[in-house]
């Protein structure tokens, strides 16, 4: 048996556009409701949601025949609980609040085996088929997805440098917290958050380097990827719940007046 191709890390590495949905509900049934949509990707949240390793785990059995990457992103840059992640078959990792070159470097060590990083070596994992995939030490490396966000004015200002890492597959913005850094807590879609960004994503897009984000609005979405970005996530499954159960409430109260 061989390992199965990274769909996602080849195609943010060829240019091509990717539609992505957030995932927080924290559940491997919500997941699988979603798996076939026609995302390209799907990023499993562990920072802002109740994700444990176990339910992450449920949630990439839930997509593992879905057209869509799953992309895990931990709480921190934690270079015990990345092993743990890729020793259950995370087919990328999205890290946060990457602020220096240095933390760049351990999050990618962390997604690599000796002599190249620092991951420890576990014979018998989910991610290597038990054992059973022959090629998946020499594959591994240049299948995984590693992404990194950038979310404060300081992370902009080294972002080239924090991409000029080796083993980067894409540059991440996270508006909302670029946002609170500027003093604008709350309006991640204000111009002047992406008159910070758009100059630094410009710069990356310009020496081949992928840039993606998330924002809630579609239309912005689908501005960012005419304009260069790669990979964008458009909403959320709590938004798209939150937003339909207070719509459809709305309509009611209305019908029955």
């Amino acid at each position: 048996m061989i390992l199965p191709s990274n769909p996602f890390t080849h195609a943010l590495h060829d240019g091509r556009k990717q539609i992505g949905l957030w995932l927080s509900l924290s559940d491997g049934f919500a997941a699988q409701a979603v798996a076939q949509s026609g995302f390209d990707w799907l990023l499993l949240d562990m920072e802002h949601s109740p994700n444990d390793l176990q339910n992450v785990m449920a949630q990439l059995e839930a997509l593992k025949d879905s057209t869509a990457t799953a992309i895990v992103r931990p709480d921190w840059n934690d270079t015990v609980k990345v092993k743990r992640l890729l020793d259950m078959g995370a087919p990328g990792l999205l890290f946060p609040m990457i602020q220096t070159v240095a933390e760049a470097e351990q999050a990618v060590a962390a997604t690599r085996y000796p002599p190249r990083g620092v991951r420890g070596v576990g014979a018998t994992t989910r991610a290597n088929g038990f054992g059973r995939y022959s090629d998946y030490f020499d594959r591994v490396e240049d299948e995984t997805t590693v992404l990194l966000q950038i979310e404060t004015r300081s992370a902009l200002a080294l972002a080239t440098d924090i991409a000029a890492v080796d083993g980067v597959s894409g540059i991440f913005f996270g508006p909302a917290d670029i946002a609170a850094d500027m003093g604008l807590l709350g309006q991640p879609l204000h111009p002047d958050v992406w008159e910070a960004i758009m100059p630094v994503a410009k710069a990356l897009m310009a020496r081949g380097m992928p840039v993606g984000t998330l924002v809630p609005d579609p239309a912005v979405a689908a501005q960012l990827l005419k304009d260069g970005f790669t990979f964008v996530a458009c909403g959320s499954d709590l938004g798209l719940l939150v937003k339909s159960a207070d719509a459809l409430n709305a309509r009611m109260r209305v019908a029955i007046t």
